[in-house]
């Protein structure tokens, strides 16, 4: 699948708490994709990550939250799409059971509007020498974050993320 897309996943509750599959059978026909990695992370109130993306091998992410809620970001970065530049939000909490995917050639970051665990299962390993950032508070792209700048929690190597413009002077998608 080629764009973003979300899912809604059932949840079975009953007195003891609920149950609720990451990864349903129909989720997985649609992508026809496996997953190789598993990441969790955990972000404070204030959090805000990336916009990464991986090329060789192309990386895709199936997003969800455990506990908590975010803003995930994506921005489409491919050379010849004609959404390049456009922005996508999607709200994403553990409450509700959504699903996000996030395809190959789409940088992707997030907002956590809460403390967050954020689970994210990969299409590919990790590679440092073949991911990239996109900084998420480029002037061009003008992202809309919640959390005010000076109060943001922001590693070093985001805020030293290239722009937009720079990432189109040299396109990996």
């Amino acid at each position: 699948m080629k764009e973003p897309k979300i899912y809604i996943t059932n949840r079975y509750v009953d007195n003891r708490g609920y149950f609720k599959e990451s990864r349903p059978n129909y989720i997985m026909n649609d992508l026809s994709c496996s997953f190789v990695q598993e990441n969790l992370s955990f972000s404070k109130k204030g959090t805000i990550r990336g916009l990464h993306y991986q090329w060789q091998p192309d990386m895709g992410k199936l997003i969800s939250v455990i506990s908590g809620s975010i803003i995930d970001i994506l921005v489409d970065i491919r050379e010849n799409s004609l959404n390049l530049g456009k922005i996508y939000y999607y709200k994403l909490s553990s409450e509700g059971g959504k699903v996000l995917w996030v395809p190959p050639g789409f940088a992707h970051g997030f907002e956590a509007l809460e403390d967050s665990y954020v689970q994210y299962g990969c299409t590919t390993i990790y590679s440092s020498e073949t991911e990239g950032s996109i900084n998420i508070y480029d002037n061009f792209l003008n992202i809309n974050l919640q959390t005010p700048k000076e109060y943001a929690i922001i590693s070093e190597r985001d805020k030293k993320s290239i722009s937009f413009k720079e990432y189109c002077q040299n396109f990996k998608f």
